[in-house]
């Protein structure tokens, strides 16, 4: 009881609760001014002493405490401070001592938690270039910048700069070495460094083909038993004597890395064996080639090694192995997802994004590349060991089609089917080729148009137009897409002259195939048919930009400014044409005749010259050049041109009249009079030759002269009666005889006559020379000016002489064009490029 206290009754137990320190009255806080002033100032330093602000409490209200006792509490601010010393006991230590405040206060102190009070941080030591440590890290940051230089200079195709770099990243690295061992830390060399600067100097070595240099890194890397895996460099030792081609050191390098590779890396080993197997086959070392490839066959087989593997056992004809190893190339898995996979659905909408982003990947990209070579390889071994598998081709390429139909690559073997057709056509055998072709025509749209576009080639080939152009309206039916099948169609209706229509086609092609050569350039030449020379020149020209080196392009381009009159760029583009085949004699002809057109005759000449050097047997060359020859007044150049024209038109006499006229103007008398009786055996019947033979024997005084006189006479007699004959034919019988009786009156020749003819003959050749005056007569045209047989021969007067008698080769004549641009004209080149070179197989 004595430790009971009882509540005086006047005493209040819940008094004092609603009085408190207004210091803690945080909603005055804004009109504190005092507060406000503090806060204010810098670094939270108090203001000086200052008589005391209104409004602020400053002992005006007593501390209630629990107990009940109001003791008053003042301070500088009439607040409180945080932390004083009140009543002698200190402030407890609370949670905002982090913030800066502690349990004890000296006064004077200024508020600073950051402790920026003490000024700024003392600044960072500068970093020493100079000791050992520093230098040595520098130079290995230098190093590696050089190799990594290196490999992205060689990335990017500059092989001899990365080449440099690397050179100097080997000088950097050896000097990092000494630097170290001078240092005392020769322990502390890093291994990895020397090895990357080492195998990128091997390597780039081996990209510039310094083969010795790349051989001696090689051997330094192996050689050092500190470098962890370097055996594996003898990879590319072996790489480098196989590209030597030093086969045996190649095998024993491969040999010698796959002995120290281990089996866990079975892909590596794969490849090592392959390459082994490769080089056996260069050396023709075929068993030993066929163990490699078994065995990778049997561990890990893929599509290159049982190809090579089919050609080994090719090689060695062994039959049935071939077989064998044919149905295990076509059994290799390839590792592709089907193709349905990629077909969106109409359900989900995420998925078709998802098939969307990635039908076009790389990875599916990837895997197409890899189904196109696995085709490429197995059609390729079906044409190879077809005819050697069996005792025909056709059998053997039945067998493989049998295989390809059980295997995965079904879709093949209408593609195989195809290609026997076209191997029948190689072989010259085209019923067969048709009859395979034709047993497609119930097959898929795909293939029969295919097979249809092929019959209608092979058909216009033969010159059956009909079947060409049903064919080909098959191959459309089947697949109105097909480029091959519209060019042929355009073709058919181009043979029929319907250049409209063929045009169609041809633009319906392009629209398919943008990049169709073949549907371009026949639309060219449709357009120079329709004579629409501009745009077939644009046709021309975009082709041009897609095949820069095609000189039949070119050769057309040439074609359309000629007859766009404009030479100059005729002449460009042929010279165009001469750079990429400067052995075509009808392109060297073409330039020698613009050149002649714009009056260049020493180079026309030089070019006519070239073009009768590749082909020689070219009469329109061969006659410009005569003439050329003639006009210059070196006559005995000529005759060996007008004699191989001789040669190689045996029965036209003007070219041996030539030779005789030529012999006759250079001089030679006697060998023109040999040369003219030789013409006269073998063509006894012309008259010019006869007329020639008179006038030479009288020139020369010959006792022969009267008997070629009556020879004359007679030959001209039987051709006025010939004439008559035709005449009386078309203008009735009394007109042709009356004419009949006029010519023959005028045409008798008496020795009297025949004997002026002597002193006549020099005046004849004086009054020819004379008269070089006249140009612009071509060489065909000198010749169709001789005297026809029913002309008067009669030599009463020099008057009457020199109008019967006409030199063929007068040296007034310009020089003949030539066949070149007939040949232009006539488009027989454009032709036979349309139907042999363009058409689509």
């Amino acid at each position: 009881m004595e430790n009971v206290h009882l509540a005086l009754e006047e005493d209040d137990l819940y008094s004092g609760y609603n009085d408190y320190n207004p210091t803690f009255d945080s909603e005055e806080l804004e009109n504190d001014l005092g507060f406000q002033q503090a806060v204010r100032t810098s670094h939270g330093r108090r203001p000086p002493m200052t008589a005391k602000f209104p409004g602020t409490a400053i002992g005006a209200r007593p501390i209630a405490s629990s107990f009940g006792s109001r003791v008053p509490m003042t301070s500088s601010m009439g607040r409180p401070m945080t932390g004083a010393v009140q009543d002698g006991a200190a402030r407890p230590m609370t949670a905002v001592r982090a913030a800066g405040y502690t349990s004890s206060l000296t006064r004077g102190s200024t508020f600073d938690p950051l402790g920026q009070s003490k000024g700024p941080a003392p600044p960072l030591e500068a970093k020493n270039d100079d000791t050992p440590e520093e230098k040595i890290k520098i130079l290995e940051k230098k190093v590696n910048d050089l190799i990594e230089e290196s490999c992205m200079a060689q990335s990017v195709g500059a092989l001899q700069l990365a080449l440099e770099k690397a050179k100097e990243a080997g000088r950097k690295e050896r000097m990092l070495v000494r630097q170290r061992e001078q240092s005392g830390n020769a322990d502390h060399i890093n291994l990895d460094l020397t090895y990357s600067v080492l195998l990128n100097l091997a390597n780039q070595y081996a990209n510039n083909e310094m083969f010795p240099e790349a051989l001696n890194s090689y051997q330094v890397i192996v050689k050092n038993k500190m470098f962890s895996n370097a055996g594996r460099m003898k990879v590319n030792m072996a790489n480098i004597y196989f590209k030597q081609k030093n086969y045996p050191k190649a095998i024993k390098f491969y040999r010698m890395a796959l002995d120290q590779i281990s089996n866990a890396h079975k892909e590596m080993r794969i490849k090592i064996m392959q390459n082994i197997g490769v080089v056996f086959v260069r050396m023709g070392q075929y068993s030993d080639a066929i163990t490699s490839f078994e065995h990778i066959m049997s561990e890990s087989p893929n599509i290159k090694t049982g190809f090579n593997l089919i050609l080994c056992y090719y090689a060695i004809g062994d039959r049935e192995r071939m077989k064998k190893a044919f149905q295990k190339l076509i059994s290799v898995p390839l590792g592709i997802d089907e193709e349905d996979k990629y077909i969106p659905s109409n359900d989900d909408t995420s998925a078709n994004m998802v098939i969307e982003a990635i039908k076009n990947d790389k990875l599916h990209q990837m895997e197409r590349d890899l189904k196109v070579l696995a085709e490429k390889y197995i059609m390729t071994a079906a044409k190879l060991i077809a005819p050697a598998i069996e005792t025909s081709f056709a059998t053997g390429f039945d067998w493989c089609v049998d295989m390809v139909k059980s295997s995965q690559y079904v879709e093949l073997a209408n593609d195989l089917e195809i290609n026997k057709a076209i191997t029948y056509l190689r072989q010259k055998d085209f019923n067969q080729a048709v009859e395979t072709l034709k047993t497609f025509e119930k097959k898929d749209s795909r293939v029969k148009s295919a097979a249809a576009t092929n019959l209608s080639f092979l058909y216009f080939l033969e010159k059956d137009y009909d079947q060409a152009d049903r064919y080909s309206d098959l191959a459309m039916n089947a697949d109105r897409y097909n480029p091959a099948a519209l060019i042929n169609k355009g073709n058919t209706v181009f043979s029929k002259q319907d250049y409209e229509k063929a045009a169609e086609f041809y633009k319906e092609a392009l629209r398919n195939d943008s990049s169709c050569t073949e549907a371009l350039y026949n639309l060219g030449l449709t357009y120079k048919k329709l004579n629409r020379l501009e745009e077939a020149l644009d046709c021309f020209l975009k082709l041009h930009a897609i095949l820069r080196n095609s000189a039949q392009v070119m050769f057309q381009l040439a074609h359309l400014y000629e007859l766009l009159e404009d030479p100059q760029q005729a002449i460009e583009w042929l010279m165009q044409v001469i750079s990429v085949t400067p052995t075509d004699p009808q392109a060297l002809a073409k330039l020698g005749e613009l050149h002649d057109g714009e009056g260049d005759k020493s180079q026309a000449f030089q070019y006519y010259y070239e073009s009768f050097r590749y082909f020689p047997s070219n009469i329109d060359v061969i006659e410009w050049l005569g003439a050329y020859y003639i006009e210059t007044q070196f006559c005995e150049k000529a005759i060996q041109y007008f004699e191989r024209a001789t040669l190689i038109q045996p029965t036209q006499v003007k070219w041996q009249l030539m030779v005789a006229s030529c012999y006759r103007r250079s001089g030679n008398y006697q060998k023109a009079l040999e040369t003219y009786k030789d013409i006269h055996r073998k063509f006894p019947e012309n008259v010019e030759c006869l007329r020639f033979l008179v006038r030479l024997c009288t020139d020369m005084g010959l006792n022969e002269v009267q008997e070629y006189a009556t020879k004359l006479k007679k030959v001209e007699k039987m051709k006025e009666i010939k004439e008559q004959r035709v005449k009386s034919g078309r203008e009735g019988s009394a007109r042709g005889r009356r004419e009949g009786r006029e010519g023959s009156a005028g045409s008798a020749v008496s020795q009297s006559e025949s004997k002026q003819l002597s002193p006549l003959l020099d005046s004849e050749r004086d009054s020819s020379h004379s008269s070089n005056s006249t140009k612009g007569e071509r060489l065909s045209a000198k010749m169709r000016s001789l005297p026809a047989s029913n002309e008067p021969y009669e030599a009463s007067s020099q008057k009457e002489l020199d109008a019967s008698y006409v030199d063929p080769l007068g040296p007034q004549m310009e020089r003949p064009k030539t066949g070149a641009k007939k040949r232009m004209e006539d488009d027989d080149f454009a032709d036979e490029e349309l139907g042999d070179d363009l058409l689509p197989e």
